[in-house]
């Protein structure tokens, strides 16, 4: 049994607003001072609980029934290697998204000396703008159409929004429908002439292989993964870590970033405080946070306890067509971010990021480590194959 560390966590965020007085105005958003890496809490008015019952069961999914051949194959060779990445529905067209999607292909076909990825893992907004089941054919299937493995999947903001956006149709779904239909269904179904639907058991969901347990969360549509901290998925979570093997690496995947010095977004302070109150509950640090919702990339290592523990976002997963369309990180009176980069957390540094290139994450786990590779696939010129990024961690 994990033994409970001792951590203290360094910030607590208030809502900025709760001084305001009643009817006050409100003139624009106030901005993050330059290096705070989590953006102002405010009020979550976009919560859109999810319409499907959690099923029984502790809503875990093995590898192996799934793939009972790829699970076998992982624990013969001590080494597992799979994909993720997020925000790729190709509403503005499937180009980059499919230039991706090849590059991730090429490794399965030419896997190297750390072996094939074994699965890709979406880290959310699979479907731009609002989730509708009839976009999963041309933003989802046909883009994917080549890639020889299974893709799970945890669901993004845009995935359970119901609100129509740029010219959608008007969305006369429940939240969720598409992502539950293609993703969480009750038994595999053809739902294309490429892939099967998925067979996860709920849209957060545990997810077991022979060398690494991945908790994947649903941060909803404003970032939060209930409508108010302590609820049933933080317990949820709270539970899970306490629960997770020893002797397995131990990731964690959501959608919205706990923390981003981009311009646009920054940190989701509440999925922050969400898992900050489930690793003080349950004693259990994951190895590493990785998550998506801002177009670009960024590694972060925090302190917690004893340990450094990676915070990577890879959100420019083909959603993003241009240089311009990237989320670009602050400035400072013109000054790009150097790294490596102290943000006003003393916790956390910035160690890496890239905000011009799309790209993908290849992760490789072993009994011992993990090592996470981030892989540009530029807008105008040939990928390298080599990493651009590489981070190894003695999860042990």
């Amino acid at each position: 049994m994990a033994t409970r560390p001792r951590v203290r966590f360094l910030h607590r965020h208030q809502p900025v607003l709760a001084s305001l007085p009643r009817g006050s105005n409100r003139i624009g958003k106030q901005r993050r001072a330059f290096g705070d890496p989590v953006a102002y809490l405010q009020p979550n008015l976009r919560f859109e609980p999810v319409p499907f019952p959690v099923p029984p069961g502790d809503l875990g999914m093995s590898l192996n029934s799934v793939a009972p051949g790829v699970a076998q194959a992982v624990q013969q060779a001590g080494v597992q290697v799979f994909h993720m990445v997020g925000d790729t529905g190709g509403v503005n067209g499937v180009a980059v998204q499919e230039a991706v999607g090849k590059e991730m292909e090429v490794q399965i076909q030419n896997p190297g000396v750390q072996g094939s990825p074994a699965f890709f893992y979406h880290l959310g907004d699979v479907i731009y703008y609002n989730g509708l089941s009839i976009d999963y054919q041309t933003q989802f299937y046909e883009p994917y159409q080549y890639y020889p493995a299974n893709i799970f999947a945890i669901p993004g903001n845009h995935d359970g929004d119901t609100v129509a956006q740029a010219g959608d149709p008007v969305d006369k779904e429940p939240s969720l429908t598409g992502f539950h239909t293609n993703f969480c269904a009750a038994k595999a179904q053809p739902v294309s002439a490429y892939r099967n639907s998925m067979t996860e058991p709920y849209v957060y969901w545990r997810f077991d292989t022979p060398l690494v347990t991945i908790i994947g969360l649903y941060s909803n549509v404003e970032g939060s993964l209930d409508a108010q901290t302590g609820g049933p998925q933080e317990k949820w979570l709270t539970a899970q870590l306490k629960a997770a093997p020893a002797n397995k690496c131990l990731l964690v995947a959501v959608h919205h970033t706990p923390y981003s010095l981009d311009e646009v977004h920054g940190g989701s302070p509440n999925v922050l405080q969400s898992m900050d109150n489930a690793i003080a509950s349950s004693g259990r640090i994951p190895d590493a946070i990785f998550a998506g919702h801002v177009h670009n990339y960024q590694r972060f290592s925090r302190k917690i306890g004893q340990r450094i523990i990676p915070y990577i976002v890879a959100g420019a997963g083909g959603y993003a067509t241009s240089i311009r369309s990237m989320h670009q990180l602050q400035t400072n009176n013109g000054r790009q971010i150097q790294v490596p980069f102290q943000t006003t957390h003393p916790d956390l540094q910035l160690e890496k990021y890239n905000t011009t290139d799309p790209g993908f994450l290849k992760v490789t786990v072993t009994a011992n480590d993990f090592t996470s590779d981030y892989y540009t696939v530029p807008f105008d010129t040939p990928p390298t194959g080599n990493p651009f990024d590489s981070v190894t961690v003695s999860w042990k």
